[in-house]
C-alpha cells in the first residue's frame, strides 16, 4: 500500500467515525426533545404546574358552586324581591362557567372530577365542607315563598359564600397552579362583596 493510499484510508475511517458520533447525538437530542413533549404536563410549555392543594381546592369547590346554582334557580320562582333575583342571575351566570373551567383542569391533571347529579346537601363526601347546606336546609328553602323565601336565600347563601371565601383563601395560601389562584382571587373579591350586599338587604328587613 503506498503512502497516499494509507493516508487516504485513515481519513476516511476518521470522516465515518465523526459520523458516527454526530448521528448518535443527534439521536440523542431527538429522544431528550421527544422526552419533553411527552413528559408530565406540569413541565410542558403553556400548561401551569399543579399540587395536591389544586386538585383538593377544584374537587371541592366544583359542588359547593353547584349548590349555590341550584340555589339561585329557585329564585326566579320563589323570591319576592327584584335585587334578590337579579343577585341569584349574578351567581348562576358567574359560578356556572367556573364550574366548567375547574372540571376541565381536573381532566387535563388526570383526576376526577366530581360526579354530575351527585348529592350536594352536605352529606356523604360533602360533610363538613365549608357553608354547604344541608338536605333540611335546601328543602326549606324550595318551600318557601316571598320574603320568606328572600331572608332565607340570603341568609343561607351568606353562608355559603363565606364557606367559598374560607376555601378560596386556602387554595390562596397553598394552592400552586397559577389559573386556580387567579380564580381565588375573583372567588374572594367577588364574593365577599355579595356578602356584604346580602348583609345590606337583610338589614333592610
Amino acid at each position: 500500500m503506498t503512502t497516499s493510499h494509507a493516508i487516504r484510508r485513515a481519513a476516511l475511517g476518521v470522516a465515518t467515525a465523526s459520523a458516527v458520533v454526530l448521528l448518535a447525538a443527534c439521536g440523542a437530542d431527538k429522544s431528550t426533545e421527544g422526552h419533553a413533549a411527552h413528559g408530565a404536563p406540569a413541565a410542558s410549555a403553556g400548561t401551569s404546574a399543579h399540587n395536591a392543594q389544586d386538585v383538593t381546592f377544584a374537587q371541592g369547590m366544583i359542588p359547593h358552586h353547584q349548590q349555590a346554582v341550584e340555589m339561585a334557580r329557585l329564585a326566579p320562582g320563589h323570591a319576592a324581591s327584584a335585587e334578590v333575583k337579579a343577585l341569584a342571575a349574578r351567581i348562576e351566570k358567574v359560578q356556572d362557567p367556573e364550574i366548567r373551567t375547574m372540571t376541565g383542569w381536573l381532566k387535563s391533571w388526570g383526576e376526577e372530577p366530581p360526579m354530575a347529579g351527585m348529592d350536594h346537601s352536605g352529606h356523604g363526601g360533602m360533610a363538613g365542607m365549608s357553608g354547604m347546606m344541608s338536605a333540611d336546609d335546601m328543602t326549606a328553602l324550595e318551600k318557601s315563598s316571598g320574603a320568606d323565601f328572600d331572608e332565607k336565600f340570603l341568609t343561607l347563601m351568606i353562608i355559603h359564600h363565606q364557606g367559598a371565601v374560607e376555601m378560596a383563601r386556602t387554595e390562596k395560601a397553598k394552592g400552586r397552579d397559577s389559573r386556580a389562584t387567579k380564580m381565588v382571587d375573583d372567588v374572594i373579591a367577588a364574593q365577599s362583596a355579595e356578602i356584604k350586599q346580602m348583609k345590606d338587604l337583610l338589614a333592610q328587613k
